[in-house]
C-alpha cells in the first residue's frame, strides 16, 4: 500500500525550534524535510515527516498579532501510528525523552507508550491506526 500524502498537519510552537526539531529527530525518529529561518535566525516554518506517513509543522514562539491562531508552547500533543512502538521508546528513552508511560498492550490491541519532549508537548505512540484501517 502506498503512503498517501499528508492532507492533515498538526502544527506547534517552540521556544527553541531548532533544538525541538533536532529532539524529535533524533529521540523519535521524525526526519526534517524543510526549514525556513527569518533574518532573526528563528525557524518560522519547518516540517517533520513520519516515516510511516503523515508529519508535523512547527515554529518559533513569536508575536504574531496578524496570526491569533496558534497554541502556546508545550501545548501540543499528538498520537503517532508507528509499526515499532517498542524501537521508537528505546530509541526515545536513549534520546532522554521524558517517558511518562512505558509501552503497554491496550484493550483495544494496540501496543502504546507516551513521552514528553522538552518542550513539554505530550506523545503517544502506537500501533492503532485508526478504526477499520
Amino acid at each position: 500500500m502506498t503512503t498517501p500524502v499528508p492532507t492533515v498537519w498538526p502544527t506547534l510552537r517552540a521556544r527553541d525550534a531548532r533544538a525541538l526539531i533536532d529532539f524529535l529527530v533524533s529521540a523519535f525518529g521524525f526526519e526534517e524535510v524543510v526549514a525556513y529561518t527569518a533574518d532573526d535566525g528563528a525557524i518560522h516554518h519547518a516540517e517533520l515527516a513520519w516515516p510511516e506517513g503523515g508529519g508535523v509543522m512547527l515554529g518559533q514562539e513569536r508575536d504574531d498579532p496578524d496570526n491569533p491562531w496558534t497554541l502556546p508552547p508545550g501545548s501540543f500533543g499528538a498520537y503517532v501510528v508507528t509499526s515499532a512502538p517498542d524501537a521508537v521508546h528505546k530509541r526515545a528513552a536513549a534520546a532522554g525523552a521524558e517517558i511518562l508511560k512505558e509501552p503497554y498492550d491496550t484493550d483495544y490491541g494496540s501496543r502504546d507508550f507516551a513521552a514528553r519532549d522538552p518542550e513539554g508537548n505530550l506523545w503517544s505512540f502506537g500501533t492503532y491506526p485508526g478504526h477499520g484501517r
